[in-house]
């Protein structure tokens, strides 16, 4: 059998079968592909300015190297005007996260970029390891995701940054969007599907002003495979530490994982369609203002219909103009602006109902026993009262759990107070022959 012939240069052989679409590829080609998608992404997202200082969230993995590389390619080759830095925090878990910061000291010479360095022990005064020992193996992921979130905002304040990039692909994003369906949560759903997520800054009416929470973060590989960006890695022969965090196989993202992973084998396609079916709903949340704009690239096969929404389906478009149109009604109804044409009749045999005498329509409250569901509330998104940092309540979750660990009190648990009794059948036949028995004597 013949060798297969890449399926864009039409001259040299394939050696790579794309995981995204199943195209045969040649290296040259697959590199300049993947390079180019990333382009598309920031240049029709409009993710950078020029003059712009952006700090890379590094932490020596595949993601963040293979980033911290095509960044500073595109960034050469299209002229963009970055100044590129990079930004890594140290958990404090000890045989993972120490020898993957030695990687990124290796990219920070190799990329010639800073490198900067922020603990969770300089931060919060507890290291990962410390917390694992208070709350155990499970649960540990949560304590972690929401201080490395602040970290890299404390991180960026300090060095000036207003923009951080993450190295988060289209796997991530598509097991974030089934997380978030599995807990029912839109609001957050809504945040997360977003490539850019900004954080403005505000002015809290009490409490320590804090400058870190006007810090913009984005996600350039969005759209990107995690199968090509180990490929893009492995022939660029880039430098990157490959070991999984010791406390991860516990995190219930595995969970959704492995549906993605399950998934894509039977359909390769079905990672993006994921993704666009959470940005698809996430315009459904009250506010949110949720669109690609075309970013991954699809829009090529879409009808003419659909190109504007990018890389949004019309079903999702459907589903929106039905909700504005029911809202619309709801409140047609609401203020008597509905009216009810009717032929008056030649001989009445009854008196006329009060809606029609009035030519009005009753309530949609009335008619129905109670006021129509309304959809999820909008946060409304503020400052924590003890720290500054941005949050939709009074105090952020960084604190609440910083507060349950210097207390000794990691875990939140809710007692019953009362004993549970044997309630079985054996035991309630029983006092019933001895009542039986004492009635009878």
């Amino acid at each position: 059998m013949p060798p297969s012939i890449c399926a864009v240069c039409n001259t040299n052989r394939a050696l790579i079968l794309r995981p995204k679409d199943h195209s045969k590829l040649c290296k040259p080609c697959f590199i300049n592909v993947f390079e180019t998608e990333i382009h598309h992404t920031i240049i029709s997202t409009n993710l950078f300015t020029r003059g712009e200082r952006i700090a890379i969230g590094a932490s020596g993995g595949k993601d963040s190297t293979v980033l911290a590389s095509v960044l500073k390619t595109l960034n050469e080759r299209y002229d963009y005007g970055l100044d590129l830095i990079l930004l890594s925090i140290d958990e404090g878990i000890k045989g993972y996260r120490d020898d993957s910061l030695e990687t990124v000291k290796r990219n920070a010479e190799q990329y010639d970029m800073p490198l900067t360095i922020l603990g969770y022990a300089e931060l919060y005064g507890w290291t990962m390891d410390q917390v694992v020992e208070q709350v155990g193996k499970k649960g540990n992921c949560t304590y972690c995701g929401v201080f490395r979130r602040q970290a890299l905002d404390r991180g960026a304040s300090r060095l000036g940054v207003k923009h951080v990039v993450t190295g988060h692909n289209a796997d991530d994003v598509a097991e974030t969007v089934l997380m978030n369906l599995l807990r029912g949560d839109l609001p957050r759903l809504s945040r997360t599907t977003s490539i850019v997520t900004s954080t403005p800054s505000l002015t809290p009416s009490s409490g320590p002003v804090a400058d870190n929470t006007n810090i913009k973060r984005s996600k350039p590989l969005k759209y990107a495979y995690e199968k090509e960006i180990v490929l893009y890695a492995h022939h660029k022969q880039l430098d990157y530490f490959s070991t999984e965090c010791i406390y991860s196989p516990e995190a219930f993202r595995g969970s959704a994982r492995a549906l993605i992973k399950n998934l894509e084998r039977v359909r390769p396609s079905a990672i993006l369609d994921v993704v666009r079916s959470g940005e698809d709903m996430a315009r459904l949340v009250p506010g949110s203002d949720e669109g690609c704009g075309g970013a991954c690239g699809s829009s090529a096969a879409l009808p003419a219909e659909e190109e504007e929404g990018g890389c949004g389906s019309a079903v999702g478009k459907s589903m929106a103009s039905v909700e504005s149109q029911l809202a619309a009604n709801d409140r047609a109804v609401e203020h008597n602006l509905e009216t009810e044409i009717t032929l008056k009749p030649a001989k009445p045999t009854q008196p006329p109902s009060t809606a029609s005498s009035k030519g009005q329509k009753k309530p949609r409250a009335e008619r129905t026993g109670g006021p129509r569901k309304k959809g999820p509330n909008k946060q409304v998104m503020g400052q924590c009262k003890k720290c500054g940092y941005l949050s939709s309540q009074d105090v952020c979750k960084a604190c609440v759990l910083l507060e349950g660990l210097n207390k000794n009190r990691p875990k939140n648990k809710i007692e019953v107070g009362y004993e549970v009794q044997d309630v079985s059948l054996n035991s309630v036949r029983d006092e019933l022959e001895a009542a039986t028995l004492a009635a009878e004597g």
